[in-house]
């Protein structure tokens, strides 16, 4: 016998669940473990939707399989709990909260944490085409919608949504669901809701307010979570218990907005369970009193620390010695871009001295003087366990942009207004209650995206992020994932196996990156210059780099780097969508870092510098945004092609080497439609960059369209082949110069032999090549074309306005260069020729009888061979 169970108290997810999981164990039978919420116990009375056995009908020595659906707590399904130890009966599992300590394993467990149980049987009905009717539709709707609060609560997954649009498109009834879910409030409700205001108690654990409210009420036989929300949309407070003596029993309900505080780890300790937002338990034969007593205990053990100064500082931060000159200081400031420097005097601590102090001394002519001089000795500092709250009260009162974190007399990092004011913002966000009726946008500030990395990247991936986060945490180091795997998830792109993964951490990447490889058993290649290694195994790479700053000696110069935090490595790339970050420490594990807008970026579509002169210090980054730009379909932000412009007119561009330039060129052509993208270069004025004669003509724009073509063409014969994209554009774009300017622009991007002879040597066989044809003879054809490397022969297509000479190339590439003689040179020892320079005049005739289709089988060949032998 199959018994299909839930929890006992149980909801309109409970009964959705079984009713589905019906569906996929037809000849299971429905049990409910114990009590029914009333509102359920009303739907069942006046639909009757599914035949439900009652416990004591059932026989449990019988029962082969307990299929468990909405719970994995041992202490929520009854008599069934029996079963659990019993040898031969099977346990498969169904559940949308997270796994817990105590939980009962199955030899089958489907636990997704989406908003409810019945988002995960809607999912598998669909996949599995086992349509739900109509009413199981209404059934299934009434649990998503319950336990997500329709659709509203903080734990409703996009998942959750698709659900509850697919049951509607099976015929689920909205009417029936909204009169089933409809929060009106009786006036024993009322008096119940009173009760709890007026008992309530705050508690303050770590700057999180908490309350616990309690009432009693034998006959109340509702639903006490509506309560909870009810209260919890009244009061200004980060998490609520409510204790509610009800039918001989106490009932909690939790809720958290808090992520300090995780309500289901609070319920585990009275046997119930739940999700980190919301949970409940039941509670028999105790007193209120004590249960509260025992809540309030259970609560303050649970309470996480709140953030403290080594959480949010900057670390390493720049200093200056106690004897540097002011001038000097000057020189530091602009270098990397601070207006504030700690002053050290025997590597310890001294002072602080801002950029304001500096130009006055400069003004009134100390530019040699001490930065002992006119250091601040006396600003406050902090130590790195000073909590957040102090902090705030601390720059506040003392009106101080710029806290020295100090240990030990050193100083180990810093934290300005900027850090603290988005801190404090992050946590606004958590504990801020949703405003149902507000339907902008809400910030993304703080989000953590460890569910979509899981979703989005593949299984080895995430494993070794999750590793990642590990050993960075046994180093005492943050970690973080970087770069363009970041961007594009957050645009919603799948990652695949070939996925970059770069990761930066503040402090020893060599360190990290030979941990790393020895837990992977990988290879590591380390460059102790830069900080940086590459771990290589058989199924990935990854790119670990030291946290770096950096500034430019002169316009358009390779940089200087050195050590620094994430906060600064950041800031060096070249775009606001490129500097989001993923921070990988088990703790923060998916928190992502956005300190220059990317989210904001990505979502209006905006290719954003991140400061004034981005351009000035590496000008190739006008080249990197349009190809960005032409990517991914965005615009570039007026001030950036303002500031574009302003590069050019400084002629800044003259002094990028034309290695760097003829990269990004390549890169622009692989990933892009190249005709957009030089168009939009022409128009910024870009291309004259390479030659001040390369237009964007109509002559260009047909060159172009017509290599697109032609390679778009190649790639749908699929072959093993791969052309040089890259340098065939490249090709395509300097044709149209006059030789001369050719070899000008040849040499100003400094092109690497292989492609520097493809274009110089190229153009000219390709116009010879196309001269000769077109040809009749399929065997000359062939010698025609032969000796042409493969770039050229699509160049040459390309070129040809001549659908004939097109056709010829075409009929080579696809048919003539795969013909072979069959017959090896000992088939024709075989017919008796002995081996000398006939061999091969004799194949050369071959081949091009074979070539003109007229050998088709070894025997045509060998009669073939044969006969001309004969002759000879």
């Amino acid at each position: 016998m199959d018994i299909i169970t839930s929890h006992i108290n149980a909801d309109f997810d409970s009964l959705a669940s079984m009713v589905a999981a019906k569906k996929l164990y037809p000849e299971a039978e429905i049990v409910f473990a114990g009590s029914q919420e009333k509102k359920l116990r009303d739907f069942i009375e006046a639909f009757k939707p599914v035949d439900i056995k009652r416990i004591k009908d059932i026989d449990m020595s019988k029962i082969k399989r307990l299929i468990i659906v909405d719970t994995k707590n041992p202490q929520r399904i009854g008599q069934f709990a029996e079963l659990l130890s019993k040898p031969g009966v099977a346990i498969h599992i169904y559940d949308h909260h997270p796994f817990a300590k105590e939980d009962i394993r199955g030899s089958l467990e489907i636990i997704e944490e989406v908003g409810a149980t019945a988002t995960i049987f809607s999912e598998i009905l669909k996949n599995k085409k086992l349509h739900p009717s109509p009413m199981e539709a209404t059934i299934l709707c009434l649990g998503i919608y319950e336990e997500t609060g329709s659709l509203l609560f903080p734990s409703t997954t996009e998942r959750d949504l698709l659900a509850a649009a697919y049951l509607i498109k099976r015929g689920a009834n909205l009417n029936i669901v909204s009169s089933f879910l409809r929060m009106e409030m009786s006036r024993e409700e009322l008096g119940i809701l009173n009760e709890l205001v007026q008992s309530s108690k705050e508690i303050v654990s770590s700057g999180i307010r908490i309350k616990i409210a309690k009432a009693s009420n034998e006959d109340y036989i509702g639903d006490a979570a509506h309560l909870a929300h009810r209260i919890m949309d009244m009061e200004d407070i980060d998490a609520l218990f409510v204790l509610l003596r009800m039918e001989g029993k106490i009932l909690i309900v939790a809720r958290s907005r808090a992520p300090e505080l995780n309500a289901a780890d609070v319920m585990r300790e009275f046997s119930g369970g739940g999700h980190s937002t919301a949970a409940a338990a039941t509670v028999k034969e105790e007193s209120l009193e004590i249960v509260e007593e025992k809540l309030t205990r259970v609560i303050l053990d649970n309470v996480k620390p709140g953030k403290v100064a080594s959480d949010i500082m900057t670390s390493p931060v720049v200093s200056i010695n106690w004897d540097s000159a002011v001038k000097e200081i000057e020189t530091t400031m602009t270098k990397y871009g601070v207006n504030v420097l700690p002053v050290t005097k025997d590597t310890k601590y001294a002072g602080l001295i801002s950029r304001e102090i500096v130009e006055k001394a400069l003004f009134h002519g100390f530019g040699k003087s001490k930065a002992i001089d006119f250091c601040t000795t006396d600003a406050a500092t902090v130590n790195p366990d000073t909590s957040i709250r102090q902090i705030e009260q601390m720059m506040i009162e003392h009106n101080q942009r710029f806290m020295p974190v100090i240990e030990k007399g050193k100083i180990t990092g810093a934290i300005t207004r900027t850090d603290l004011l988005r801190t404090l913002y992050e946590e606004f966000l958590k504990r801020r209650r949703i405003d149902k009726s507000d339907t902008r946008e809400k910030p993304s500030i703080g989000r953590n995206i460890a569910v979509l990395l899981k979703e989005k990247f593949p299984g080895e991936i995430y494993a070794v992020l999750k590793l990642a986060g590990e050993i960075a945490d046994q180093l005492g180091i943050n970690a973080y994932l970087v770069g363009g795997s970041v961007r594009d998830l957050l645009r919603g792109e799948s990652a695949s196996g070939g996925l970059d993964i770069d990761i930066v951490v503040e402090g020893d990447g060599i360190s990290f990156a030979k941990s790393f490889g020895r837990k992977l058993n990988a290879k590591v290649r380390t460059h102790e210059r830069f900080g940086t290694a590459k771990i290589i195994s058989d199924s990935l790479k990854l790119d670990v780099a030291t946290a770096r700053t950096e500034y430019y000696e002169s316009p358009a110069s390779l940089p200087t780097v050195e050590t620094s935090s994430i906060k600064k490595d950041l800031y060096r790339r070249d775009f606001t969508i490129n500097t989001l970050a993923v921070k990988l420490n088990l703790k923060d594990f998916g928190l992502l870092i956005d300190f220059f807008g990317g989210q904001r970026d990505l979502r209006e579509k905006i290719i954003r510098v991140i400061h004034n002169l981005s351009f000035i210090e590496d000008p190739t980054r006008a080249f990197r945004a349009v190809r960005f730009s032409e990517r991914f379909g965005f615009k570039l932000s007026k001030h950036t092609e303002t500031l574009i412009k302003s590069a050019l007119k400084l002629d800044l561009f003259s002094r990028l080497s034309g290695a760097r330039l003829c990269e990004e060129l390549l890169l622009a052509f692989r990933e892009t439609e190249p005709v957009k993208t030089l168009k939009r270069l022409s128009e910024f004025g870009l291309l004259k960059v390479i030659h001040p004669n390369l237009l964007f003509n109509e002559a260009l724009e047909s060159t172009l369209q017509s290599m697109f073509e032609t390679l778009a063409w190649f790639n749908l014969l699929f072959l093993e082949e791969s052309p040089e994209r890259g340098a065939l554009y490249l090709t395509a774009l300097l044709s149209t110069l006059k030789e001369e300017e050719r070899n000008a622009a040849i040499e100003r991007l400094s092109l690497p032999p292989g492609i520097r002879e493809l274009i110089t040597k190229g153009i000219t066989q390709s116009k010879d090549t196309l001269n000769k044809l077109p040809v009749n003879d399929p065997a000359e054809l062939y010698h025609v074309l032969n000796s042409v490397s493969l770039e050229i022969l699509l160049f040459s297509m390309a070129q040809s306005k001549s659908k004939q000479k097109q056709k010829a190339i075409s009929q080579y590439l696809i048919e003539l260069r795969k013909v072979k003689p069959l017959l090896k040179g000992k088939d024709l020892q075989k017919i008796g020729i002995k081996p000398g320079p006939v061999y091969s005049k004799l194949f050369s005739e071959l081949l091009d009888e074979k070539l003109r289709g007229r050998l088709k089988t070894r025997e045509d060949e060998e009669r073939f061979i044969t006969e001309k032998y004969q002759k000879k």
